[in-house]
């Protein structure tokens, strides 16, 4: 399996909810590095985080595009989030369900055909200025 096709089966497993699906695409000891975050450790923390999203966020990327280097060992994806807010997350605007589409990236490190790094980057000011319009 190449870099591209673990990150597919990584956001691919997003899309539909499956946080089993994308913690089988991570190393044990993944480092998570969140946008505007602390960088938790570890599949147990990463489940973690995907249960506070899922409570607060409903969101699908699309426009997505992958890169890979040449190596195999790192790689980058570009995509529009597209999302609804759900449940008031602490220190953000209340949540009402508001609509929002801002574009993302994340990067990858991948070792042994899993992903041991993932770092991910959107503006907190845009999304900030679309659920509190």
């Amino acid at each position: 399996m190449t870099a591209t096709d673990t990150i597919r089966a990584y956001f691919t497993a997003f899309n539909a909810g499956d946080t089993d699906g994308m913690l089988a695409c991570l190393a044990d000891d993944v480092a998570h590095h969140v946008n505007e975050g602390q960088i938790r450790t570890g599949k147990e923390r990463f489940a973690d985080f995907c249960a506070h999203m899922s409570r607060c966020y409903a969101e699908e990327l699309t426009d997505m595009v992958i890169f890979e280097a040449e190596n195999g060992t790192r790689a980058a994806a570009e995509y529009i989030v597209n999302g609804t807010y759900l449940e008031t997350d602490e220190g953000l605007p209340a949540a009402r369900g508001q609509a929002y589409r801002l574009p993302a990236g994340s990067f990858f490190t991948l070792k042994d055909g899993q992903i041991s790094r993932v770092t991910t980057y959107y503006n907190l000011a845009d999304w900030v200025a679309q659920v509190s319009a």
